[in-house]
């Protein structure tokens, strides 16, 4: 056979693999339609990367946006049936209360929302819990750290970052002292969170008689394919006494001694009080996917009433989400809050990417008279997250908004206040990830005092921050607006 033959031979091979994983793609683009439940905008997204790039798009949407097989995740019927009777029982009582009047102040607006969170997120609304907020990493793990110290039973801990440098490194140490008294230690870390800190640390931390379970580890060293459904969520049960819930990792940046990011502004919740069971679910649902571990047959697993006296006497519901479910309970509660709200709406987040329920719900919101305050960084951690956050901030001042551009550090903070009455914050943003592609919870709190302390809180930031006039931002450059709009367009994907 002649070498002009081979090559036209190789040629037609190669034709036909080619034209064979142009099909591939188009039955892929057909089950990302058909098959699975994703938001439109983030179908056409998937499909025009798809197309445009035939021979990787299909590789890029296995490895990042495949939800196949999610709603198998984190169930356990146990816990599941633990809860819905004990949901079922206390509707009955709040049932039997509003009948009576007597149905707590604070939640007389907001009972439909109590009710959504009993039936689709399995958050028992609990009573007699205190509150403290932290918006300092100082001052938050100082907390942390003496309230470890005084563990008794057990320690869960369950962070998306945790690094490997001296912040970790004196918690380690506490955690160590606590194992060797006989207190149970469980660290669960997220493995692209994670990814810079190595396996052999890992290791060591078992050996100290730590349990340790990473979420989706990196297969190759530190490549982690996948980079969707991560969990993201912050959560730290001690007792079940105290919990912690909110924004902070743990790595240095978030005890200002990163120059990069210099003051780290963020929100984290200290509860004591029966909500420290719920996020103990919480981690208990979590911790037995990745490691098979339950510890739902534990007798602190219970549901008991807290034994001292309560302080604030806030009630609260955990709400969690994630892709295991069908409906986005987190996003439902932020869409359920900026409906129903009638004087304000107090909203920070680092990545503000809402989807169109969440901007039309805002934006009816302002054109309304609601007093409608978004609050975002002035710099960035992930530049086309940043410029979509800035141009969405950008509609929403045009619809008479307000958007403060936080100055004083970097904004990670995220929650929403409403009308001084209740508020939500947690670990998910204002963005489609938070809302669909990540595992997040939150803290709903019905108390108007917190509330209020919660809004004085915002009030402070305002004073580290510029505001974004209408006139500003219809001035910005060429550029600012073309990254604006790159950024806005991969927004279903970000």
């Amino acid at each position: 056979m002649e070498w002009a033959d081979v090559w036209d031979t190789t040629k037609i091979v190669w034709r036909y693999v080619l034209q064979t994983l142009v099909v591939f793609d188009i039955i892929f683009a057909l089950v990302a339609v058909f098959f699975e439940r994703k938001n439109p905008k983030s179908v056409w997204a998937w499909i025009l990367l798809m197309m445009a790039v035939p021979y990787v798009g299909f590789v890029l949407y296995l490895l990042a946006g495949t939800t196949l097989n999610k709603r198998r995740m984190f169930k356990d019927k146990g816990f599941e049936e633990m809860m819905r009777n004990r949901i079922h029982e206390q509707k009955k009582e709040l049932e039997k209360l509003s009948g009576d009047h007597k149905l707590p102040e604070e939640l007389y607006d907001f009972g439909n929302l109590v009710y959504y969170n009993m039936h689709n997120a399995y958050a028992v609304l609990s009573d007699e819990n205190d509150v403290d907020v932290y918006t300092s990493g100082q001052d938050k793990f100082a907390s942390l750290k003496e309230d470890l110290k005084k563990a008794e039973k057990f320690i869960d801990f369950q962070y998306y970052i945790i690094r490997n440098d001296e912040l970790m490194d004196d918690i380690v140490e506490i955690l160590r002292k606590k194992v060797e008294e006989g207190v149970e230690v469980r660290v669960l870390y997220d493995g692209l969170g994670a990814r810079s800190t190595p396996k052999k640390y890992w290791k060591k931390l078992e050996k100290m008689g730590i349990k340790v379970g990473g979420f989706w580890p990196a297969w190759f060293g530190k490549i982690n394919f996948r980079v969707n459904y991560r969990d993201h969520r912050k959560i730290v049960v001690i007792d079940n006494r105290i919990a912690y819930v909110g924004g902070f990792n743990i790595g240095r940046e978030y005890i200002d001694m990163e120059e990069k990011f210099g003051h780290w502004r963020d929100t984290h919740l200290r509860i004591t009080g029966p909500a420290a069971y719920m996020l103990h679910g919480r981690f208990a649902l979590d911790w037995a996917y990745v490691t098979g571990e339950k510890l739902f047959d534990r007798e602190d697993m219970g549901l008991a009433k807290r034994k001292t006296p309560s302080r604030d006497n806030c009630h609260i519901q955990i709400v969690s989400s994630g892709p295991d479910g069908e409906k986005q309970q987190i996003r439902d509660n932020y869409l359920f809050l900026i409906s129903h709200a009638k004087k304000s709406i107090y909203i920070q987040s680092p990545y503000f990417i809402p989807d169109d329920s969440i901007l039309c719900a805002l934006k009816l919101a302002a054109q309304s008279g609601i007093d409608v305050r978004i609050m975002i960084p002035c710099k960035p951690d992930h530049p086309f997250v940043y410029w979509a956050t800035h141009c969405f901030a950008g509609e929403l001042v045009e619809a008479g908004a307000t958007c403060y551009k936080y100055e004083g550090g970097f904004l990670h903070a995220k929650g929403l206040i409403a009308d001084n009455e209740v508020y939500t914050y947690g670990t998910a943003n204002m963005d489609i990830r938070s809302f669909e592609l990540d595992f997040e919870v939150n803290a709903v709190i019905y108390d108007r005092d917190k509330a209020q302390e919660m809004t004085e809180i915002f009030n402070k930031d305002v004073e580290e921050c510029s505001v974004m006039t209408k006139e500003e931002y219809k001035k910005r450059k060429f550029w600012v607006r073309f990254k604006e709009q790159i950024s806005r367009l991969l927004a279903p994907v970000l």
